[in-house]
């Protein structure tokens, strides 16, 4: 079977308000979360001929009922007020526009579209390009860039309605996953794995300490990397922490939330990942979800704000989930790989180690 894209115009049709909070002496900056990067996955995909060889997955709206599984009603009705008026913040770094609500809902439903199509077997895997991201979104207000938690949208709605009972989430985006994490910190239906820069965004959450709660301790895994990190690291933090806690937890489904925040180029973080790094990420994944539960992945798309290179880290992860081999050719790839700091360093591994002994304690699925 094919592997399926959701995608739509109207997700590069909603900004998100600036960078910096405004004062007497800050002159007027663009938002980071732009359109035009997310876009240009688009674009390439289109140019290489690998567009044509996906299954086109239309989106839908989420419903109320559905964002409500996981955020306050109160929250969503200042979300769609906002919008039918002049717009206005949501939460901390993240302002919506007017009209908002319905391109929120459905970045959010282009996700449990996703997930519907692997789960019905319309497709084996999905990439969902939806925007705007949705990790950082908590119950009751946006942040980061978010205003739904897309993911964890998806994840309640497979559990509630598709009778899911251990869905994995694994995070790459370099912000911690917070929104998914605190959305699921007591559940042991779902374990939730965070890769992320340390103590980048948000400050107060992402540590190692963090595990769970209550029936859900043990079912959430932080790997704050220490800035620097490169390929070594990030392929071995795959190896040596996620796969085992996969195997621990035999999920039915693997979710992926794929930031591309993590590449040497992006202005907000100050790691060294490149497009082979996701590349080799996603081969990983994608043979642990043959083992594990049928193939049934999906990747739905968060951060990036290095508009001219993200497109050369998603094309190596749809390429790899769909086994195909494209003439993309990443024109940065032989420099950045070949920078110092790539390898696996010893502070890193340190990390790396701690993370892995959480992965080994994770339960065993419950009859």
């Amino acid at each position: 079977m094919a592997t399926g894209l959701v995608h739509d115009e109207r997700f590069f049709w909603v900004e998100l308000g600036a960078y910096l909070p405004l004062g007497p002496l800050t002159q007027p900056f663009p938002a980071m979360d732009s359109p035009d990067g997310k876009r240009r996955i688009l674009n390439l995909l289109r140019a290489s001929g690998i567009f044509d060889q996906l299954t086109s997955l239309t989106p839908r709206m989420a419903t109320e009922d559905e964002l409500a599984r996981i955020h306050t009603r109160d929250y969503i009705a200042r979300v769609k007020e906002l919008s039918e008026g002049y717009g206005g913040p949501v939460g901390d770094y993240t302002a919506i526009c007017a009209g908002a609500y319905d391109i929120c809902r459905l970045a959010a439903g282009g996700c449990i579209t996703a997930f519907d199509a692997v789960l019905d077997g319309t497709v084996s895997n999905a990439f969902a390009l939806v925007r705007p991201c949705g990790h950082h979104a908590e119950a009751d207000r946006g942040r980061g860039f978010a205003v739904f938690s897309n993911v964890a949208v998806a994840v309640a709605d497979a559990r509630a309605r598709r009778g899911l009972s251990r869905i994995a989430v694994i995070d790459w985006d370099v912000h911690h996953g917070n929104g998914t994490q605190w959305s699921f910190y007591e559940d042991p239906s779902v374990l939730t794995i965070s890769i992320h820069q340390d103590r980048l965004y948000p400050l107060e959450s992402g540590a190692l300490e963090e595990t769970g709660k209550g029936a859900g301790e043990g079912y959430n895994i932080n790997i704050p990397l220490p800035a620097g990190s490169g390929h070594g690291a990030y392929v071995r933090t795959i190896e040596r922490v996620v796969l085992p806690a996969l195997r621990a937890f035999k999920p039915e489904l693997i979710a992926v939330a794929s930031g591309f925040d993590a590449n040497v180029l992006d202005p907000l973080a100050h790691m060294l990942c490149h497009s082979g790094t996701f590349r080799e990420m996603t081969r990983l994944v994608k043979q642990a979800a043959g083992d594990l539960c049928g193939g049934r992945l999906v990747v739905c798309l968060e951060g990036g704000y290095a508009p001219v290179y993200i497109p050369y880290c998603a094309a190596p992860v749809i390429e790899t989930l769909a086994g195909l081999q494209t003439q993309i050719d990443d024109p940065m790839h032989d420099w950045v790989s070949n920078m110092g700091g790539q390898e696996l360093l010893p502070h890193q591994e340190a990390v790396i180690e701690r993370a892995a002994a959480l992965a080994a304690r994770v339960p065993s699925p419950r009859a």
